[in-house]
């Protein structure tokens, strides 16, 4: 017997709509699917207000508006040991499925080379995302600092703020006392920037010894362009154009072998202020993660939002450094063993 019309019906409905769900599940885009509904956490290796803070927070802002499935992004702060313990926590512990992000030490691609041992990081295994912008490391004074020049610290004591670990606050002073004659008294322990600004203003200590160029601009651009503020030394390979009367950490070598340790400690200002991620983040996520990073520093929006707040952006492709966190792995045992000295004192 002929089935009813409207059983046909029925059946023709229900044919229709299996069809539809199995085309929408052949057809939808895995990286949404993982990141819908999902939380993505920015692990940010310093404490709040500084520069690693800022820029960190700016990518949480932002980045999740570019990424699939458009997941929010929360940052967290774990500012202890110069960022090492994040930088651990990444590659111990943290899930390795592309939803814990980190900025971290530009140095450490230098340090987990330096202290292989010590810190038990293999940096070519953890993918940087992008960089937002480059970092001069400056170590700089207050407006009423009683020095002027990097001679005076090679002609008298000059009390150096530090955070922990072999972070720059810490690893360029004592690299300057070994390898340019400088006399800086380093004390460390202080969790950022931030807190080193404040303990010069309370005059704890006298420098502020490793303050990124990007953020004084965004904080103080007046420092900068009417040179407010002494600036001894500049943690880059060549001067940047906003500061081109501070020497670079290579020109103040007291000879070529200094020189050039003083360089490669320099050269991790090509990392700046950059985004990770932890080790095993399957490929077709990394690729999404990267593409979204790229699409975040040309979106017009963002870039506007920066320049509101005098934040320098100077992007780079994670490939890119990662490329030059393996270069960095390949560095001279003899050299990084003249670094890992100033550590170990």
């Amino acid at each position: 017997m002929p089935a009813h019309p409207w059983l046909q019906l029925i059946a023709a409905a229900l044919s229709l709509l299996a069809a539809n769900i199995m085309a929408g599940s052949a057809t939808a885009d895995p990286i949404e699917e993982f990141y819908k509904a999902k939380s993505i956490r920015m692990i940010i290796g310093y404490g709040v207000g500084g520069g690693y803070d800022l820029y960190g927070r700016a990518a949480a802002e932002f980045l999740g508006r570019f990424v699939p499935g458009k997941p929010t992004i929360v940052p967290q702060n774990m500012p202890t040991g110069g960022s090492f313990i994040a930088a651990k926590y990444m590659y111990e512990a943290a899930p390795r499925d592309g939803t814990v992000l980190g900025v971290l030490a530009q140095t450490l691609a230098l340090d987990a080379v330096m202290q292989p041992d010590k810190l038990g990081i293999n940096l070519t295994e953890m993918p940087y995302v992008g960089r937002m912008t480059t970092s001069v490391e400056m170590g700089h004074g207050l407006p009423n600092a009683k020095f002027a020049t990097f001679e005076d610290a090679r002609n008298r004591e000059i009390v150096a703020g530090a955070s922990g670990g072999s972070s720059p606050a810490y690893l360029l002073p004592a690299a300057l006392n070994a390898f340019a004659g400088a006399k800086f008294k380093i004390v460390s322990g202080y969790a950022g920037v931030n807190e080193i600004t404040l303990a010069a203003e309370r005059g704890e200590v006298e420098l502020i010894s490793s303050a990124g160029l990007p953020v004084v601009m965004a904080k103080h651009p007046e420092w900068i362009k009417e040179r407010k503020i002494p600036i001894l030394y500049g943690a880059s390979l060549k001067r940047h154009p906003l500061i081109p009367h501070v020497p670079t950490l290579g020109e103040l070598g007291l000879d070529e072998e200094r020189k050039a340790i003083l360089r490669a400690i320099a050269g991790s200002g090509e990392f700046g202020r950059s985004v990770n991620t932890t080790p095993g983040v399957p490929p077709a996520r990394l690729a999404a993660l990267r593409k979204a990073f790229q699409d975040m520093v040309r979106d017009p929006e963002f870039l506007a939002a920066m320049a509101q707040r005098r934040m320098i952006i100077e992007p780079a492709g994670g490939e890119e450094l990662d490329e030059i966190a393996r270069a960095t792995s390949k560095t001279p045992h003899a050299l990084l063993d003249k670094i890992a000295a100033l550590i170990k004192k």
